[in-house]
């Protein structure tokens, strides 16, 4: 019988993870969080009080996309469908909860689990060097839960941030990587673009990156620029307590926008719809968005993000910060897909509802 697990469990489950794996394993402090955490689910397959097996699932806070973290098997119940009938409850749980697509990672040496997943309807997207504690490589795989709802295969490529303060810059080197392939995409560029697009100051710690200090990274660097934002210098002012901090960036930001005007880049001051998005996105541009980190990741900062693509019910994102901490890997970080409703409560930050979107492309001819 399917059911999910209880904090009874757990003692049953840690046996059967030190039995199935010698490493990266869970704990049983992991199997309780899990538990008890609204953003999984963990399901054992109960056979008369003894548990053959278990599989675990992350959900990705108000996105539509959910990882498979974990599918282990007692060795007497192996071969008689345990975890094909737990990967199908698993993925029928997920999209009761409107999940359209289920993201894994194997380890590439383990042919059988593959061969099930493939059977399954999982497809390879990559492979990652050096993924598990043995520096044993991982082959990433996905299914579209609803594959009317599958996106194509984003042409953006994927780059994590480094640096908890350097989601701007990452989110731009990956739309520079788009526009220009030949690109190289390093922690020196990534700082690079934070010195020269930075507000200094923030909430706490290391200061954002503008809005306007990114248009003029990406206009020097050959790109043609539109920026969606209001016509001030107040943006992030609000988020820093200290008047000396608030001044700095005030003159941060004006200095960026009287460098915007004299290049002429275009300055528009009103909201970018998602409908012209998904036009220009056709057209071959690409889109970095400030979101509110919160409806995303918990986190009350502003956060920006490259859309990857977008369908009539779907906005799909690269989310630059991999939180390793809540067991996020590159693989839930990519493509995210954020419905039409949802990513518009996300992209207005603040109680002045500031927005702020970059919409980049190649360079016209004659500029």
């Amino acid at each position: 019988m399917i059911r999910n697990a209880i904090l009874a469990d757990t003692s049953s489950l840690l046996k059967l993870e030190l039995a199935c794996f010698a490493t990266d394993r869970l704990s049983e402090r992991s199997f309780r969080h899990m538990i008890m955490r609204a953003h999984a689910s963990l399901l054992v397959d109960d056979v008369e009080g003894e548990i053959a097996g278990y599989s675990l699932t992350l959900f990705h806070q108000n996105t539509s996309m959910a990882r498979l973290y974990s599918l282990a098997v007692a060795a007497k119940w192996r071969g008689q469908g345990v975890a094909a009938k737990l990967l199908a409850a698993s993925e029928h749980d997920a999209l009761s909860r409107g999940v359209v697509s289920m993201r894994l990672e194997v380890n590439v040496h383990n042919r059988a689990a593959i061969a099930l997943y493939t059977r399954q309807g999982y497809c390879e997207f990559a492979l990652v060097d050096d993924y598990y504690e043995d520096h044993t490589a991982a082959v990433r795989m996905q299914k579209a839960l609803a594959p009317n709802l599958a996106p194509s295969v984003s042409r953006v490529p994927y780059y994590a941030q480094t640096l908890e303060f350097t989601c701007g810059p990452a989110s731009l080197m990956m739309a520079m990587k788009a526009l220009s392939p030949n690109m190289r995409l390093d922690r020196r560029l990534e700082l690079r673009i934070w010195r020269e697009a930075t507000s200094i100051f923030m909430t706490s710690g290391h200061g954002g990156c503008s809005a306007y200090g990114l248009a003029l990274a990406a206009f020097h660097r050959g790109l043609d620029v539109k920026v969606f934002t209001l016509d001030d210098i107040e943006m992030f002012v609000n988020s820093v307590r200290s008047p000396e901090k608030r001044e700095v960036i005030r003159i941060v930001q004006d200095d960026f926008l009287r460098e915007i005007r004299r290049l002429k880049i275009p300055l528009e001051a009103h909201h970018l719809s998602l409908q012209t998005m998904a036009t220009a996105l056709h057209e071959g541009a690409v889109a970095m968005v400030l979101i509110s980190a919160y409806r995303l990741t918990g986190d009350k900062s502003p956060h920006w993000v490259v859309v990857c693509g977008l369908d009539t019910r779907f906005v799909y994102i690269h989310e630059p910060y991999v939180d390793r901490e809540k067991g996020k890997t590159e693989t839930t970080c990519l493509g995210i897909p954020v419905t039409h409703k949802e990513f518009e409560r996300m992209r207005f930050y603040g109680v002045r509802r500031q927005y702020a979107t970059l919409l980049l492309s190649k360079k016209s001819k004659g500029n």
